[in-house]
C-alpha cells in the first residue's frame, strides 16, 4: 500500500485555496491557542485566497483583526485573514472546559435530598434547575469536607 498524502494534496490543489481548508483547520487550535479557538474558527477561503474566520461576535472579530498578521504567520498557507461573526463548531470533549470536568458528582443520597428540597416548586423547569443547583452544592460541600462529620 502506498501513502496517498502527496496525491491527495495534488488533487485538492485543483480546488484552489479552498483545497487547503483541511490543513488550515487542523493547524488552527495550535496556531491561535485554546481560548481563541473556542471563539473563532476558520470557515472557508475566498477566491482570492483570503481565509474567512467566523467569530463568536463582532468584539472577537475586531480583536482578532488586530492580530491578523500574527495569526496568519502561524498558519501553514500564511493567508490573508478576515474575521466576522458567524457559526462556530460545537465544543468537542477535547476542547471542553477542563474546569467543568472537575466538578464533583452528587451521590444518590445527595440527589434525593436536592429533589426533595425542590419538590414544592410548581414550575417544572425551575424545579429542575433548583434541584440541579442543590445537587452541585451538596456534592461540592461534601468534597470540601470529605470526612462527612457534622459539627
Amino acid at each position: 500500500m502506498e501513502p496517498i498524502g502527496d496525491e491527495l494534496k495534488h488533487e485538492l490543489g485543483r480546488f484552489g485555496p479552498q483545497g487547503a481548508i483541511g490543513e488550515t483547520v487542523a493547524a488552527w487550535p495550535a496556531a491561535v491557542g485554546d481560548e481563541i479557538a473556542r471563539h473563532a474558527w476558520p470557515a472557508r477561503f475566498t477566491r482570492d485566497g483570503t481565509l474567512l474566520v467566523n467569530t463568536r461576535d463582532a468584539v472577537w472579530g475586531f480583536e482578532l483583526t488586530q492580530r491578523a498578521a500574527e495569526i496568519s504567520s502561524r498558519l501553514p498557507t500564511k493567508p490573508k485573514l478576515r474575521f466576522a461573526p458567524g457559526p462556530l463548531p460545537e465544543a468537542t470533549p477535547e476542547r471542553a472546559d477542563p474546569a467543568l470536568e472537575q466538578r464533583p458528582r452528587a451521590t444518590l443520597e445527595q440527589a434525593r435530598e436536592a429533589a426533595e428540597w425542590a419538590s414544592s416548586i410548581e414550575d417544572a423547569e425551575l424545579r429542575e434547575l433548583v434541584a440541579r443547583a442543590a445537587r452541585a452544592s451538596l456534592a461540592r460541600a461534601a468534597q470540601e469536607r470529605p470526612d462527612d462529620r457534622v459539627f
